[in-house]
């Protein structure tokens, strides 16, 4: 090249720099990144060169990529500079003009016109920008010009410099370059000194470009791992590694109760390597405070966090995912919804709940993984409706017949009773409220298997438990439990009742005139046995479970109103209609029937302020103790 050929750029292209550089890239730093992928590129595009020929300038030099930071020293004045060089492939004059010409093209004025076509209802920028490959040009955020001398790999190419400072005109001149590669030098603005500052440099490196796959000196030190984990076998990695690289990522003190690392070349290229950590909450100096795995294409980092590759309720798992299938936008920060990323999304949940299945198999660690991340599966069933074919079979519950230890549904299936066709539950504030319910009093004595769901996010999750494998789900504080035949039961309802049918009805009525309104009814229990009485909702109301949410999201909440049944057997009911029989023990048969409603409000968790018990219960210690 003899002399210099000075371009001008297109009239719309200070319009399109300035969208680049503005609405597309969120943070600075990212132009490095930028920078240091397309020398890995201009490197990778020689490896596959040399396969087939020798003939290249500098055969025997290191493929590798170069950082070298130059700033006044202290005290004086002047620009500082960043200087990014690369052995890859290089380039000739018209190459340089092509390349980095590109968005004087055609192309701006696509883009630009794409735009106009949709006037006021405009897409998302970053899906019409998409197809152009201008990252380059995010330099121009911290640079006030920059240059670009190449040489290509040809030996017979001479060398170029491409010249611009983002402003109507570039120009391309011979230049002075003996090595092969691309050398591109960057005077920053004064408001981006700090890309000057060594230290800073390797940080950027090790955070976008840790795992490209050749070596990046900053300042002659190498300031990347270079060989990505994710990208060995697995048989190639000692536990020790996996654990290492997990709390350099995360800063978690704890190694992780799982690693999942896999590989797939069909239907999608993936390389991911995810963990599964010891504990749900995020300590204060954690390094990833937001959900999502890293997502890399070819060793370089896309997205630092990407929620949508799982959903929320497996958004515990963190890790690395690389895929060279992933179709990215120009900058490179919010991959495309594409059909391709579903897939890789698809594949990536498969292999997760796997391990997940492993996981609550093992009786060892299934305890305190579900403590820890259990909530993350009921939230799921509650919000995601079109996942809950996977959440299902990973749901586990303490129960009646399972000794203080979690059960799955299959489990609980498998040993229901003859003739039985529903999945019980009772719901409780804990573990012995749920225990000691008085609608267990029909299931107990058919010895049937009850679930309890007594975990605050269990609230969420009943309304959704519908039924699995062809069974319903039964609450079983429903008046109509729809329970098999008892022949004990129904010998003993043919037994002579120690109360009096108009006793009985005496104690009905007087139910109903001290709790009025505050009950829908109030009848005998045909299931009752053990206990002296119970709330049941009526076919329609909300269930216990869904009332009790409602309590503790509701600052005005009401008590629901519910049928209460007695039991005309139990021997509280029968004392109290003795009490009915005894002059001046009114007082006392009204505050019993007050506290005896209070303390079913209770067990089914209604009641909204317990201490109101108090004063009246001292009031009937103080009656019934009267000499």
């Amino acid at each position: 090249m003899s002399e210099a050929q000075n371009q001008t750029f297109k009239a719309e292209i200070k319009q399109l720099l300035d969208i680049l550089i503005h609405s597309l890239y969120k943070e600075k730093e990212i132009f490095l990144r930028e920078l240091v992928s397309n020398a890995s590129d201009a490197l990778t595009r020689l490896q596959f060169e040399m396969l087939t020929n020798d003939k290249v300038v500098n055969p025997e030099a290191e493929l590798g990529i170069y950082l070298e930071a130059k700033k006044p020293e202290e005290g004086e004045e002047g620009d500082s500079w960043l200087i990014i060089k690369d052995t890859g492939i290089g380039m000739t004059a018209e190459e340089l003009a092509r390349n980095l010409g590109t968005i004087a093209q055609s192309g701006a004025r696509e883009f630009l016109g794409k735009l106009r076509e949709h006037g006021d209802n405009q897409p998302d920028i970053n899906d019409v920008i998409g197809q152009f490959g201008v990252g380059f040009y995010s330099v121009f955020m911290a640079a006030n010009e920059v240059k670009v001398i190449s040489r290509s790999y040809n030996p017979e190419a001479e060398a170029a410099m491409w010249i611009s400072d983002g402003g109507d005109t570039f120009r391309i001149e011979a230049a002075e370059k003996v090595d092969r590669g691309t050398e591109i030098h960057i005077k920053l603005r004064a408001d981006s000194a700090e890309f000057a500052d060594v230290w800073q440099l390797k940080q950027i490196v090790k955070k976008h470009s840790d795992f490209v796959a050749f070596p990046v000196y900053v300042d002659g030190e190498q300031a990347n791992q270079q060989e990505s984990l994710w990208r060995k076998r697995p048989a190639d990695v000692e536990d020790e590694a996996y654990t290492s690289f997990y709390q350099m990522m995360t800063m978690d003190f704890e190694p992780p109760v799982s690693t999942i690392h896999f590989s797939s070349d069909a239907p999608l290229n993936l390389r991911s390597l995810l963990f599964i950590p010891a504990k749900r909450e995020k300590m204060m100096f954690h390094k990833r405070q937001e959900p999502g795995p890293m997502l890399y294409c070819k060793n370089v980092l896309i997205q630092e966090y990407t929620p949508d590759l799982l959903p929320k309720w497996l958004h515990f798992v963190d890790g690395v995912v690389d895929s060279e299938d992933v179709p990215l936008n120009v900058s490179r920060e919010s991959v495309q919804n594409t059909r391709i990323m579903r897939q890789l999304g698809k594949t990536i949940k498969r292999r997760v709940i796997r391990e997940v299945k492993k996981l609550l198999e093992d009786e060892e660690k299934q305890e305190a993984f579900w403590g820890e991340f259990g909530r993350y599966f009921k939230e799921g069933l509650a919000m995601a409706f079109e996942d809950r074919d996977d959440i299902m079979p990973l749901l586990r519950f303490k129960s009646s017949k399972s000794d203080g230890k979690l059960i799955s549904l299959e489990t609980y299936i498998g040993r229901m009773q003859e003739g039985q066709d529903k999945i019980y539950y009772v719901t409780g504030d804990n573990l012995a409220s749920a225990e000691n319910s008085p609608h267990l009093d029909p299931l107990k004595e058919r010895d049937i298997e009850v679930l309890y769901l007594v975990d605050a996010y269990d609230m969420y999750m009943s309304p959704s438990l519908r039924d699995y494998e062809e069974k319903q789900f039964q609450n079983v504080a429903d008046a109509d439990l729809g329970l098999p035949e008892n022949e004990a039961e129904d010998a003993a309802e043919d037994a002579e009742d120690t109360a009096t049918d108009e006793s009985f009805d005496g104690l009905v009525a007087r139910f109903k005139d001290v709790l009025g309104e505050r009950v829908i009814d109030v009848v005998p229990s045909k299931v009752l046995s053990g206990s002296p009485y119970r709330l049941v909702a009526g076919e329609g109301e909300a269930q216990a479970g869904v009332s009790r949410l409602q309590r503790f999201v509701d600052q005005d909440f009401e008590i629901p109103k519910r049928t209460l049944e007695l039991n005309r057997k139990h021997a509280m009911v029968n004392n109290i209609i003795n009490l009915m029989g005894q002059e001046g023990q009114e007082e006392l048969v009204n505050l019993s029937i007050e506290q005896l409603f209070d303390s079913a409000l209770l067990q089914e968790g209604l009641h909204p302020n317990p201490a109101e018990i108090v004063p009246r219960m001292q009031r009937m210690i103080e009656l019934a103790t009267q000499a």
